[in-house]
């Protein structure tokens, strides 16, 4: 309960404790505030949704144009030099909209860097790890550029034997291919994703500098085991960094994509992975460089151990999002995210029998929300920003110690919306309004718990037309999300036909998969992240459970590059 004697710490819990509350207690004791709060929160979210519609559509664009750029420089009826003079154009169907920002042209050119990719697993399929690497093994500087860090758990079973074969088969394949078995019972530590990454990038680069690499070249892309990344991602990262004012203190982070497996399981699970992953998308367009990784990322060693790698305890479970949170503040403010519009293929969820991959999927989720802890953590360095502000504008101009803290303050908003959103907006959005007409306005008489004549909303002209208002605005309310689905069809048609040129993609058929929508929100959004805020009042710690996942060796390749 120590936890708890900080104010920030009351936040997660509260949010949606004081949701489920407010839905018979405002219209009893309160209806008139109750209906201005409802119309304060509809207002904000439909004004919030518009704008990630909005964002999301700016990602597809940058993604299609990077994807039709990638198609034509790898043709093979192009020349060397016809090649070039692609990769200087601009994309030409950019230039006839003003309102769509010119994705900058993509130069291939030779890498300076060494590129290390940390695969952290447990107990994942042989086979899976063997196709995510291969991919990597395909890519044309991967003998020369790529060291592999495959970081290993030493609680399971044979680690080091499917380690070393894995070593072997890729013999050569690689500059380098390193592997570390984690551990088990390090005091302080918590099991999972971070701090497998943290054990493994710490002996990891400790081996390559030893072998003689240099610090400043070893770039470090965190991927999941089940991450398909192609080779343009890379090229893209070399780009970014080469563009930046700073390339330590870059972060660089992908969109995710569920289409590897995605016709083998659930509506309803690839309606829940189809909205994280559109999210994702939105997330990437955020202004000022202050977008959240999801699931795979890259950043300079340099950075890591600027920081002090990876926290390892319970509350650094949302290994992403909180490296980037602390990488922001370790820094002042001075790292930050470069989106890299590039789609990494993801296995959604699986396994045997369709209840027991809907309990699955539900199973991720509960882990995903356990990463509301980083909220805790957010408001605690917001308020130790605050404080320090007069010490920050004594050493800084005025301007640049309030714009530092203005971009914190808006690093804040964007953890406050991912957590607080799910948390609440399910409840609200579903109930409150049925409910207060439920409760004032019921259809049968013997059902009023007020007489007519003494109702606050029917007594106040005012307020009677806010709770029109507010009934009005919950109609709109779903809009937005039609709107990011409809893109979202077609920009996964088009990344399965034209990157991936998968012989088979999504088809009108599967706009029936919308009708478990709401049981996909509840079940894996509203329901865990709510069981997540409120245990932040308990003390203890949930098990890490590795999402299930099905994988033949032989099952058909898609295209990657």
């Amino acid at each position: 309960m120590s936890r708890l004697s900080s104010p920030a710490e009351w936040v997660a819990p509260l949010t949606p404790i004081i949701s489920v509350l407010l839905l018979p207690l405002g219209p009893l004791f309160f209806p008139k505030a109750y209906v201005a709060i409802l119309f304060v929160y509809f207002t904000g979210f439909l004004y919030q949704q518009v704008n990630h519609v909005c964002k999301f559509y700016l990602s597809s664009v940058k993604i299609k144009a990077n994807v039709d750029k990638w198609n034509a420089l790898n043709r093979n009826d192009k020349t060397e030099e016809d090649k070039a003079k692609i990769a200087s154009e601009t994309p030409l169907h950019n230039r006839s909209n003003t309102f769509v920002e010119v994705e900058e042209p993509l130069v291939i050119q030779e890498t300076k860097y060494i590129h290390t990719f940390v695969i952290p697993n447990y107990s994942e399929p042989e086979a899976l790890l063997k196709d995510t690497i291969g991919k990597l093994a395909a890519h044309r500087n991967a003998s020369t550029n790529y060291v592999i860090i495959l970081g290993m758990e030493a609680s399971e079973e044979g680690w080091e034997d499917k380690g070393e074969r894995l070593k072997d088969y890729f013999e050569g394949r690689f500059h380098g291919f390193i592997m570390t078995g984690h551990p088990v019972g390090i005091p302080g530590e918590y099991r999972g994703k971070g701090s497998n990454v943290n054990y493994a990038v710490r002996n990891g680069c400790a081996e390559m500098l030893n072998r003689g690499y240099d610090r400043r070249q070893i770039i470090l892309t965190v991927m999941d085991s089940d991450a398909a990344i192609p080779e343009m991602y890379i090229l893209e990262v070399e780009e970014a960094l080469m563009k930046s004012d700073d390339p330590y203190y870059t972060i660089c982070a992908p969109p995710i994509f569920f289409s590897r497996n995605c016709a083998q399981v659930p509506a309803c699970v690839r309606m829940a992975d189809i909205t994280w992953a559109a999210m994702v998308m939105s997330n990437l367009s955020n202004s000022s460089g202050l977008c959240v990784p999801c699931s795979n990322y890259t950043l300079s060693f340099i950075l890591a151990e600027r920081v002090g790698y990876w926290d390892v305890d319970a509350d650094a479970i949302g290994e992403d999002m909180h490296m980037w949170l602390k990488c922001f503040f370790k820094t002042d403010g001075h790292a930050r995210t470069a989106p890299i519009y590039v789609p990494i293929n993801l296995t959604n969820v699986q396994c045997e029998g369709y209840l027991a991959n809907v309990n699955a999927r539900y199973v991720q989720a509960k882990r995903h929300f356990q990463g509301v802890a980083d909220l805790g953590y957010t408001l605690r360095h917001m308020i130790l920003s605050y404080k320090n502000r007069k010490n920050q504008k004594g050493l800084l101009d005025s301007h640049m110690a309030t714009s530092s803290f203005y971009d914190k303050l808006s690093a804040c908003a964007v953890i406050l919306e991912a957590h607080l959103i799910p948390a609440s907006s399910g409840w609200l959005m579903f109930a409150a309004v049925p409910l207060i007409q439920l409760i004032l306005f019921p259809p049968f008489p013997w059902m009023a718990l007020t007489n007519p004549a003494n109702n606050p909303l029917l007594a106040s002209d005012f307020f009677f037309k806010l709770w029109t208002v507010v009934k009005m605005i919950t109609i709109f309310l779903p809009f937005p999300l039609f709107g990011t689905l409809a893109i979202y069809e077609h920009l996964h048609r088009y990344i399965d036909r034209e990157f991936y040129h998968k012989p088979a993609t999504r088809t009108w058929k599967n706009c029936a998969d919308y009708a478990s929508l709401p049981i996909a929100a509840w079940l894996f959004l509203t329901w865990p992240s709510s069981v997540n805020c409120v245990k932040r009042l308990f003390s203890g710690e949930d098990a890490y459970v590795v999402g299930a996942k099905i994988f033949k060796e032989d099952e058909a390749k898609e295209r990657l590059s």
